[in-house]
């Protein structure tokens, strides 16, 4: 699929491929689905497309990015992940899918050149430890999400075993660590609890 990617936004990896097949999987045709730090807006394109009757919405905190997301037919929002989008999404979702920056600081030097020089470091630097987003990611994820909805999130290294506690204190069951055909960590799996829509801010 084609996807428009303006200059200063994160150009989409192969590696999120999986993790958007999955939702493709688990988004009913009327369900309605949340695409979180959407950057170019390629996961709730994809969505949308594959699943033209659910109701597909997206946000970023980069009014460059949400820009493009709109221009690529992405119903976009512009703010900090659930803040911006309607109340009415809130414990009604049943998918939300996230790429949010992971990277930890110290390891962005070790990224390949062409992330490093091209790419805004914004949606790549996770902070000291890769999860200083990932954290709220999971918050407002577990606001979003109907019980039993599903929670697809991309990530890397040990970062879900970091997540866990906040995971099982945010109500979630069923983590599962997806893996690519190298055993790399690519992201995780998991549902929202019968307590989803009241996750603190």
């Amino acid at each position: 699929m084609r996807v428009a990617c303006s200059p200063g936004v994160y150009v989409p990896r192969w590696q999120t491929e999986p993790l958007v097949r999955r939702a493709v999987e688990l988004l009913s045709p009327r369900g309605v689905a949340v695409d979180l730090c959407t950057g170019s807006g390629a996961v709730a394109k994809v969505l949308s497309a594959r699943q033209p009757l659910a109701w597909v919405v997206a946000s970023d905190c980069d009014p460059v990015a949400v820009a493009c997301a709109r221009s690529n037919g992405v119903e976009a929002y512009l703010g900090d992940l659930d803040a911006p989008l309607p109340a009415s999404l809130r414990g009604c979702c049943d998918v939300v899918v996230a790429v949010p920056p992971y990277v930890p600081s110290g390891a962005i030097r070790l990224l390949p050149r062409d992330a490093r020089e091209h790419e805004p470091l914004a949606a790549l630097d996770g902070g000291h430890d890769g999860c200083r987003v990932l954290v709220r990611t999971v918050r407002a994820a577990a606001r979003l999400l109907r019980p039993g909805g599903a929670f697809l999130c991309e990530l890397g290294g040990d970062e879900p075993s970091r997540l866990d506690p906040l995971l099982a204190r945010a109500g979630f069951t069923g983590v599962a660590v997806l893996v690519d055909e190298e055993g790399e960590v690519r992201g995780i799996e998991a549902r929202a609890g019968s307590g989803a829509g009241t996750a603190p801010g």
